[in-house]
């Protein structure tokens, strides 16, 4: 397991009001910029404004109106859509979330549709783009593996949320497709998931034990590269359809897989998994920025300098060299280095550096401000000698970290936040962690109305990073500026895996003495 980054102390601030949602028999709960929640029926809606189209999302099959050789496809694979879950069926149910001015926070309608009654909550952007562009998914399904002539199902629960940018199409495209891709690589590698000798120990009557190395292949090595050859065949097949499909920009992905007792969180992008415990934050995921990833890319750009172009250098300044400099120094840093050391600066250093920026605002090639996901094949920096093409510095592989929660001491208060960057460009993972154990104070679990915790916990979280329109501008409770960005939470109880997990251990060790009794 890849050891968790320590995060800094910092003051919780936590917003006044608590939303508490309606029961399940609500179309969904949306809550508007004064606070107020409002609940919407079925049927058509006066401020619908229109088609739901864009570039990479809309009509599935409509054919190109484009002509020449160079044209883009404009087929769709998939139509413009939201989570699943949230049973928006038709395209008035999806325009009415897209409202930029009241920015209302969309909940699933039927609070048992989620895995343990887990909470999700949503929200648009305050005007960036028309249509939100993140995307959700949640699945439970199982593994086939036929073990001693039996066939043996290994279940497995899967969430995942998907930051689009630059079109919602990739994301769209993810979000039903990468799920497939996991259950096809557990599949490939169930029968050494439950066999005790595992994948990559030599047969015993090898001819040439010497030369044959022994290695043991641990079960939770398979799953990580189950998920981490996942994403790579996701992001080719994404490739090599954007030939055929309209489906531009790209998509950070996050990922949380559980199966055989453990959870797996794969990242790769800013969108972050955090784990809560007694208003403490535990973090399970690392962003992927241009500044996180500066050695990885200025690498890559010192070993393959014609991918830069002339326009572009990878060596790292304190500031942009201008002309003045030429023949002064000027503290820098190359590939290899973590710290700073002097050169003279000449012509040649005044190529834009490809990592540039602080924080939120760092960009690849002045371009791009993430450095993993899915998507940008045909992504250009501005250049005046010719295409400088971005993908070849952009990753699908995923970080990923595990928890074994069959032997981890875990309690009620033991959640998993799952959200896209929209909510932690604004809001800390320790007041994020202070949210969450608030509301579950506030909510009894074993009343009846205790299933709406997770949703009511979700919404809590969206409203803390969307905060309220004042005198035209977002702002959060504590006064300052919310996100204007697309927000997705997830919000996961761990408790109820662990307690399937121990159960299913149970029967199946009363199955083994039986059979021994026989």
């Amino acid at each position: 397991m890849a050891a968790a980054r320590p995060i800094e102390e910092s003051n919780v601030r936590l917003r006044e009001n608590e939303v508490v949602p309606r029961g399940p028999n609500s179309f969904w709960v949306l809550h508007n910029s004064s606070g107020t929640s409002v609940s919407n029926a079925r049927g058509g809606f006066p401020w619908r404004s229109g088609p739901l189209e864009e570039d990479g999302v809309g009509e599935v099959g409509r054919p190109s109106q484009a002509t020449g050789a160079q044209a883009r496809p404009s087929k769709q694979k998939y139509c413009y859509q939201r989570p699943a879950f949230l049973k928006l069926a038709t395209e008035d149910e999806i325009q009415v979330t897209a409202d930029h001015a009241v920015r209302p926070i969309i909940v699933p309608r039927d609070v048992s549709v989620l895995p343990w009654s887990a909470g999700y909550a949503e929200t648009i952007n305050a005007g960036k783009t028309r249509h939100n562009e993140d995307q959700a998914m949640a699945r439970q399904g199982s593994v086939g593996v036929v073990l001693g002539g039996r066939l043996v199902q290994v279940p497995y629960t899967m969430f995942s949320v998907y930051d689009g940018h630059a079109g919602a199409g990739c994301a769209v495209t993810a979000s039903n497709d990468l799920w497939q891709a996991v259950q096809a690589r557990l599949e490939s590698v169930g029968p050494q998931l439950l066999t005790a000798r595992q994948a990559g120990q030599p047969e015993p009557e090898s001819e040439h034990p010497a030369w044959t190395p022994t290695r043991t292949i641990s079960e939770e090595s398979l799953i990580i590269g189950a998920l981490e050859a996942a994403f790579w065949d996701t992001d080719q097949k994404i490739g090599e359809e954007k030939k055929v499909y309209s489906m531009p920009g790209g998509c950070t992905v996050l990922v949380a897989l559980f199966i055989l007792g453990k959870l797996y969180v794969a990242n790769a992008g800013d969108s972050r998994a955090v784990l809560t415990r007694s208003s403490r934050a535990y973090p399970m995921s690392y962003d992927f920025t241009p500044v996180s990833e500066r050695q990885r890319l200025q690498t890559l750009g010192r070993l393959a300098p014609h991918l830069l172009g002339p326009e572009y250098g990878w060596l790292e300044y304190v500031r942009r060299p201008t002309r003045r400099d030429v023949g002064s120094r000027m503290l820098y840093r190359d590939a290899h280095m973590t710290g700073w050391a002097y050169k003279i600066i000449q012509e040649s250093d005044l190529e834009f550096p490809m990592v540039y920026g602080e924080g939120k605002r760092s960009r690849l090639l002045a371009t791009i401000g993430v450095t993993r996901g899915f998507g940008d094949h045909d992504l250009r920096a501005q250049a005046q000698s010719g295409p400088v093409l971005i993908k070849p510095f952009l990753s699908p592989q995923p970080e990923v970290r595990v928890l074994d929660v069959e032997t981890e001491t875990v309690t009620a208060e033991d959640v998993l936040v799952l959200g896209t960057d929209g909510l932690w460009d604004v809001v800390s993972n320790e007041e994020v962690a202070a949210i969450v154990q608030r509301g579950l104070q506030a909510w009894d679990n074993e009343s009846k109305a205790g299933k709406y915790r997770y949703i009511s916990l979700a919404q809590d979280l969206v409203m803390a990073a969307r905060g309220k329109l004042k005198e035209r501008n977002w702002r959060r409770s504590s006064g300052g500026a919310a996100t204007i960005d697309d927000i997705s939470v997830f919000v996961i109880p761990i408790l109820p895996y662990k307690q399937e997990v121990l159960a299913a251990k149970t029967r199946r060790e009363a199955g083994e003495e039986g059979r021994e009794g026989e």
